[in-house]
């Protein structure tokens, strides 16, 4: 199973549908939430969702919805990255629940060469998450910085550093 991409495998107006779906638990939210140290209670607390917000329950927080759309992009777009450069945009524009399964694509909407290092290139890509029945939750475009093909024959071919078993 091919991980990544490098500039040459790259086209303008390629897409690719990320699989599987992510199912966002109530286990899932709290926990990024915690770790992130985002307390606010429309995440956290239950109770005071059901009966201050518009929504009547708890919503997943935004960031935890783009870092499951960012991971689920990495085996398509950047799995063999050499850095992330920008992020572009981020837009939330539906809430995400706890049990809402997510799901992705990205778009390539360019590509260019580096100016400085001939081993390399930059790829602007756009990800959109939907929900299971198609709801639009979260979009962000990116720069990536991708090898070229010579860049990992000179460090080793598709996997450097893979040791090999002893046997």
């Amino acid at each position: 199973m091919q991980f990544g991409r490098t500039y040459e495998e790259f086209e303008v107006g390629a897409v690719y549908r990320h699989w599987p779906g992510k199912t966002v638990t109530e286990a899932d939210d709290h926990l990024f939430c915690l770790i992130t140290m985002n307390h606010h209670p429309l995440h956290l607390d239950a109770h005071y969702a059901e009966g201050s917000t518009e929504f009547g329950r708890n919503v997943v927080v935004g960031n935890l919805i783009y870092s499951i759309l960012l991971g689920m992009s990495v085996p398509d777009v950047s799995g063999r990255a050499i850095a992330n450069l920008e992020i572009e945009s981020l837009r939330h524009t539906a809430p995400t629940f706890h049990g809402d399964t997510v799901y992705g694509e990205t778009t390539v909407l360019d590509r260019w060469e580096s100016t400085t290092k001939d081993d390399r290139g930059i790829v602007h890509v756009e990800t959109i998450g939907y929900k299971q029945d198609g709801t639009l939750v979260c979009t962000f475009r990116r720069k990536v910085m991708v090898p070229k093909r010579n860049y990992l024959d000179r460090r080793g071919g598709d996997q450097p550093g893979r040791p090999v078993p002893r046997r």
